[in-house]
């Protein structure tokens, strides 16, 4: 039986999510209380096509996050700001949005988010970015997302690929139940 590039590529990111879930669970001690997070895919034709949403809430629920929901947007900067602040409104502890933060026009996750954020966290950003450039994802490297608070909330942006989604979760996860604790102590 002869195996195409495509099965190849597929059997490939199967073992890399695979994998980025592994990593994500022992990121976290198991047993707290569970946190509640949102996924936010921003897609023009508004389908999660690539299941990079899906990804997403596979990675949070391993790392001890219960995912209340994963919205589909086009990249339209009123629509994306609209989601991410129904879920800061909503109370969910962490926000991750995937897409629209490239070079493109369309690409306004960023300017979206922006203007939401209490306090920006430039750590978070530089680490997602660097990490993605070290594992291939040029995609990761190159993106402008935006890391910060929002009221209780830690809202990040991802780009669109599943390398970047995979490498991207297993640091973020690895801060994520660190920032939530230290934003609700008061």
């Amino acid at each position: 039986m002869t195996t195409s590039a495509f099965d190849e590529t597929t059997r490939d990111d199967s073992v890399a999510d695979a994998a980025a879930r592994e990593l994500s669970a022992t990121t976290h001690a198991r047993g707290a209380v569970m946190a509640r997070a949102l996924v936010v895919v921003v897609a023009d034709d508004h389908e999660d096509s690539d299941g990079l949403g899906t990804l997403v809430g596979e990675l949070l629920e391993e790392a001890d996050f219960h995912v209340d929901a994963t919205v589909v947007v086009s990249g339209d900067e009123v629509e994306i700001r609209n989601a991410l602040n129904t879920a800061v409104i909503g109370g969910v502890d962490v926000v991750i949005s995937v897409g629209g933060v490239g070079v493109r026009a369309r690409d306004v996750a960023p300017e979206a988010t922006e203007l939401l954020l209490d306090r920006r966290l430039p750590g978070i950003e530089e680490a997602v970015r660097s990490s993605g450039l070290a594992a291939g994802a040029t995609d990761a490297g190159l993106s402008r997302g935006l890391a910060g608070i929002s009221g209780q909330t830690l809202v990040v942006n991802l780009a669109d690929s599943r390398a970047a989604v995979r490498d991207g979760m297993a640091t973020i996860t690895m801060l994520a139940h660190h920032v939530i604790g230290d934003i609700s102590e008061f």
